[in-house]
């Protein structure tokens, strides 16, 4: 008998210290990876990310302007006390990912599909999201497998093992998939959190507009992970016309050109 409470006991707690807020929806959900563990699994995953990737565009003026628009978005964000890290990636693929530490990074191709600030503020807003409700460690967990994920983070494996374990999860985490209440929350986090940052959330919509158009004629790497049904799209231009914005709201298309466009 004594054994039996004690198990239920265990069983209990791991529930309470798995139990976060999402604060997207304001709802409890398990997550058993806590925060210090997604810092590690970002530092471990980095570089691989990178280095699959082509590495990092060569331009500091283009860096730090991404920087720039990521940290607007940081400030309004459910994590504004978090380093995120924004980076653009010297890659012809058409792509935005994030990692659970606030790692994320926007390829090449990507930002050339687009034509204003505000739009790159929409796609960082929605990466952002993924970071700050969990989603990222979540699909990590589902992905790569818990055990696995935390064995690699507790470096528990040894030195050359764990490098080639990384090296093999490196690609499942450039395609890592979301659910559809995932894509959801972000859309909706992503468009309160440009908004608040200042930007037409508009902007948003021409996205996925842009890369729809794009997906009818060649693959488009971002919508393998972020699907995007016709009914996301409706559901942002109908929480757009039920917002009261400002009519300063930014879009930047001239900032956008000379600082990204003209660039690459």
């Amino acid at each position: 008998m004594h054994k039996t409470v004690l198990l239920l006991l265990l069983i209990i707690l791991s529930l309470l210290t798995g139990c976060v807020t999402n604060p997207i929806t304001g709802e409890k959900e398990f997550n058993f990876i806590s925060e210090s563990q997604e810092m590690q699994i970002g530092r471990q995953y980095a570089p691989e990310i990178e280095k699959q990737m082509g590495s990092k565009i060569k331009d500091p003026d283009i860096q730090n302007y991404i920087a720039g628009i990521g940290a607007k978005i940081v400030r309004v964000s459910h994590m504004p006390d978090r380093d995120f890290k924004f980076a653009a990636l010297d890659h012809k693929s058409v792509n935005a990912m994030a990692l659970p530490d606030g790692s994320i990074y926007i390829t090449r191709g990507m930002l050339e599909t687009m034509t204003s600030e505000a739009q790159l503020a929409s796609v960082l807003a929605h990466e952002a999201v993924h970071v700050t409700a969990r989603h990222v460690s979540l699909a990590m967990s589902k992905q790569i497998g818990f055990d696995l994920l935390l064995s690699i983070v507790a470096s528990k494996t040894e030195m050359g093992t764990m490098s080639k374990t990384i090296a093999n999860y490196g690609k499942q985490i450039i395609s890592l998939r979301f659910s559809r209440d995932d894509e959801h929350e972000a859309d909706v986090g992503g468009l309160d959190y440009m908004i608040k940052a200042g930007y037409n959330p508009n902007a948003f919509v021409e996205v996925m507009e842009i890369l729809e158009k794009q997906s009818k004629t060649k693959p488009i790497e971002f919508l393998s992970s972020h699907p995007l049904p016709a009914r996301r799209k409706e559901d942002l231009k109908m929480r757009i016309r039920n917002k009261r914005l400002s009519k300063n709201l930014m879009v930047g298309e001239s900032e956008y050109k000379k600082n990204v466009l003209d660039k690459l």
